[in-house]
């Protein structure tokens, strides 16, 4: 082959050369300088951190401060903590400024850096679905509420919230990954179907362990189980504590809504109670109340007609549903809906900054005087990786 002619070089591109080279000894010798007098570059920190400053970082992550040249950079992480409150009525209170919150880790009192009751991290939700054989009968209303609460959250289809679909019977099963897209998650929530065994810890577990700790830090999101069952376990692995501990780890709050009809007691009401409290959600129970005597627009229920064979006859043992009941359950969905939408994001730089992987706990405090307040007990003070 041929060799390339070397093409002509100008005096006046050597002379350029020349000077370049020179320009880049002097840089060498400034940066040999530097080394020789001990400058260090910034040590790395786990991802997720946020950088001590004093001006408010973009919602849901830590900004960064200039820092002089030769200063090592400090960080320290930054807890997000979205507060529903609420009135005596059960109804969003909005008015409430920083100065109206107290905030404690371990029970010492934290500086409240960053707040706001417009500006919100996004949503990810996982909504779990009985698909058991104990809710054969009701699926079809909870398939109807289900997708109007999508369509709500989601909006249109470029929504920063997210939403991903599992049902539970024996086992668990992710049906839809996280999405945005109301249309897709609707055509998943009309196909399913119900039979089988009931695995309700395993499915809080999967949900928060394999979901929701993969849905990006915890300080840059809010993240919220919408749990749809009687409360009842019959299969699952894992127990009642390992399912709350992991929904502690990835910082989940679970809303419960039971589907028991009225004139039934049932002890998973407890166990739904207690998923909620413990988490930092609410627990809903749209049907404990007296059904209506208008057995057309209401539904069934044990007691409700004097003749228990004909109670029997009519399926009320089990409960007959119709419109009235999707309409309850529906209630319940708009309800945490609308909890969510007016949350208050409080965010702080705990005084105990060693990432050491202890549980931390949480306690918010309103200074008005009657409120209900909704918030996650504590997180793990664990690096990103």
């Amino acid at each position: 082959m041929k060799r390339a002619e070397r093409l002509p070089v100008s005096k006046e591109y050597a002379r350029g050369v020349s000077k370049g080279e020179t320009v880049c000894k002097v840089a060498l010798m400034a940066v040999a300088a530097l080394v020789f007098c001990g400058f260090r570059p910034a040590a790395a920190t786990p991802r997720g951190s946020a950088e001590r400053s004093t001006s408010k970082p973009a919602a849901g992550s830590g900004a960064t401060a200039s820092r002089p040249q030769g200063q090592i950079q400090v960080h320290v992480n930054v807890v997000n903590v979205p507060v529903t409150v609420l009135d005596k009525q059960g109804l969003p209170v909005i008015d409430l400024t920083r100065k109206d919150f107290r905030v404690y880790e371990d029970g010492k009192r934290q500086q409240i850096r960053y707040f706001s009751s417009e500006t919100r991290p996004p949503l990810r939700i996982g909504l779990l679905v009985d698909t058991s054989n104990s809710a054969v009968r009701v699926l079809k209303f909870e398939k109807r509420a289900a997708s109007e609460f999508a369509y709500d959250v989601l909006g249109e289809h470029n929504s920063r919230n997210l939403i991903f679909l599992q049902t539970f019977d024996s086992t668990s099963s992710l049906v839809q990954k996280f999405t945005n897209d109301p249309d897709l998650l609707n055509s998943k929530i009309r196909h399913l179907k119900a039979g089988g065994g009931k695995a309700l810890y395993d499915a809080v577990y999967d949900a928060c362990k394999d979901q929701m700790l993969r849905s990006g830090p915890p300080e840059d999101t809010r993240r919220v189980i919408v749990l749809i069952t009687d409360g009842m376990d019959a299969d699952s692995h894992h127990t009642f504590d390992q399912a709350i501990a992991m929904a502690h780890r990835a910082e989940t709050a679970i809303y419960t809504i039971g589907n028991v009809p009225w004139g039934y007691s049932s002890p998973g009401d407890d166990y739904l109670r207690q998923l909620a409290q413990q988490t930092g959600g609410a627990a809903f129970f749209p049907l404990e109340h007296e059904p209506g005597t208008d057995l057309l627009s209401g539904y069934l229920a044990h007691g409700q007609i004097d003749s228990m064979q004909t109670n029997k006859g009519l399926g009320a043992e089990t409960g007959i549903y119709t419109a009235d009941r999707m309409v309850q359950i529906a209630d319940s969905l708009n309800d945490i809906q609308e909890q969510l939408q007016n949350q208050y994001s409080i965010g702080y730089t705990p005084t105990d900054n060693v990432l050491d992987g202890t549980y931390r706990t949480i306690k918010v405090v309103a200074s008005r005087k009657g409120l209900i307040l909704h918030y996650k007990p504590g997180y793990y003070a664990t690096p990103t990786n």
